[in-house]
């Protein structure tokens, strides 16, 4: 677990290697390729559970 210690120093050598201007880039490009994979994660998540659906009725059909 990151402590508050310990998270100062990582952005003070974030800031260091990247450059203030640089920062709020990297972040806007983390932010939306988490919220990517997020969605995607979801999307396979509910064709996993609509997936058995399918299997379930079939099975009922029997």
């Amino acid at each position: 677990m990151v402590g508050p210690g310990s998270a100062i120093i990582i952005g003070t050598v974030a800031l260091l290697i990247f450059g203030p201007k640089k920062l709020p880039e990297l972040g806007k490009a983390m932010g939306s390729t988490l919220r990517e994979f997020k969605n995607a994660t979801k999307g396979l998540a509910e064709d996993e559970e609509d997936t058995k659906k399918v299997v379930d009725v079939k099975k009922e059909e029997k």
